[in-house]
């Protein structure tokens, strides 16, 4: 029987997108407490179906597919701008596919205006109706309103009318800001994305039988099983090391492996194969909150996904990417590499010196690099030590100089050794696990 947290979140699941959530409401209509009720909306905005907007309140949103999430909602852009609301709130939950900043003349404006965009303009009301004939939304800047005729239609169309006091460069950059992360989120994969989702999972339940596990590696193909309760909560894990020297009429829940190691589906895959290395899991069972089932995670579904991912063009660059970006790569004649390049004024600290964090992630990233050289894989650094570091001017040049001293198939050491006019700055003992593709 289902729960009443289950139950709130299967009748949010069926509210109309665009539709307000009240926790007091759905407290009287479910006839449960508000502190259930609570939990349950805070679930569904985990699950990416609810989403919080700043004075609007909570609303129904339609979930994010992977593909889309470079695409942001007009709910967002009202956070990200710091705006508010002046018609069309029942349009929020939509996706803009891009923003036209209007700084010409209006047919001209109009001819880049289409459906499901966004139009950053100023205080020109023939402008924002046009746009919204258009089905674009609009984004006022300086913090000028509209008229109630612009308002009105908005509230029809249920396309938003945001107005926001920031000049209309900034709100550009804020929103091309907020894009640009999305993207680097995209390159992202999570284990939601590719999960094997409960419908296609074989499970066995403790009341089960070995013989059971016999049937189920002849129809499935496989040989370990999520072993779940009556609320289909994980409660042990079964593979074939667990049946050896036991009759088949014996129970499920007698050799089973009792409390395996689980994860959630907002967990990123990268974090998984690590866990699943160093582990030595074959099988992750994924759940959600409760602990309950929602699907499993095989060690072949995670070199599936990162040689993917290793395969898809970098859409936005993080800040290892950024600082090392700064830096080229000679090779020795030895077979090692020596990483050269200058010190900017954003790797700084107050004092205008090299950044500890800055020159920890050149370290890191320079170890990592000699280490592919070696084998194809990603790098999980697992020990960083770092036993000396003397402080690097501003615009000063600096040579990275990583030494491979141990490397097997799951684990690399390396030492690294940073110079700067032939002196000693920097050096770092860096153990990474690695994740073969």
């Amino acid at each position: 029987m289902a729960t009443k947290h289950e139950l709130i979140l299967d009748y949010i699941d069926r509210l109309p997108v665009g539709t307000k959530i009240s926790v007091r409401q759905i407290a009287k209509d479910l006839e449960v407490s508000e502190g259930t009720a609570y939990r349950a909306i805070k679930e569904a905005e985990v699950q990416g179906y609810v989403s919080t907007i700043e004075r609007v309140g909570t609303v129904r949103i339609e979930k994010k597919q992977k593909e889309n999430i470079e695409r942001l909602t007009f709910a967002e852009v009202v956070n990200i701008v710091d705006g508010h609301v002046l018609g069309g709130r029942a349009g929020l939950h939509k996706t803009l596919n891009k923003f036209v900043i209007g700084a010409m003349k209006l047919e001209a404006m109009m001819r880049y205006v289409e459906a499901d965009s966004l139009l950053i303009v100023g205080n020109r009301y023939q402008a924002h109706k046009l746009s919204l004939q258009h089905g674009a939304a609009v984004l006022i800047t300086g913090g000028f309103d509209t008229s109630d005729e612009v308002k009105q239609l908005a509230d029809k169309l249920e396309l938003p009318i945001i107005s926001s006091s920031y000049d209309t460069f900034t709100v550009a950059a804020m929103i091309n800001r907020a894009i640009y992360d999305q993207l680097i989120k995209k390159e992202i994969i999570m284990v939601e994305d590719i999960l094997k989702p409960l419908s296609e999972t074989p499970v066995l339940r403790t009341t089960d039988t070995i013989a059971t596990w016999h049937a189920y590696t002849e129809r499935y193909g496989e040989a370990r099983f999520p072993v779940v309760d009556e609320l289909m909560k994980v409660v042990g894990i079964v593979t074939s090391r667990d049946i050896i020297g036991h009759e088949p009429t014996a129970v499920i829940e007698r050799v089973m492996t009792k409390n395996p190691i689980t994860t959630l589906a907002r967990v990123s895959v990268a974090s998984c194969a690590h866990l699943m290395v160093w582990e030595g899991i074959e099988l992750l069972p994924v759940v959600d909150n409760t602990k309950k089932l929602v699907g499993v995670l095989s060690r072949q579904d995670v070199i599936k996904a990162l040689q993917y991912m290793q395969k898809q063009p970098q859409m936005g660059e993080t800040f290892p990417n950024l600082i090392m970006n700064r830096f080229q790569e000679e090779k020795l004649g030895d077979g090692g590499s020596v990483f050269c390049g200058d010190v900017t004024p954003q790797m700084t600290n107050h004092l205008g010196t090299i950044a500890s964090g800055v020159m920890t992630t050149i370290m890191v990233e320079s170890a990592c690099s000699v280490l592919r050289q070696h084998r194809k894989g990603d790098m999980v650094p697992e020990n960083i030590m770092v036993y000396f570091l003397k402080p690097v001017q501003l615009e000063s040049q600096i040579q990275v100089k990583p030494r491979v001293l141990d490397i097997s198939r799951r684990f690399g050491k390396v030492e690294v050794s940073v110079y700067h006019s032939d002196q000693l700055v920097g050096q770092a003992m860096i153990t990474a696990q690695i994740i073969e593709r």
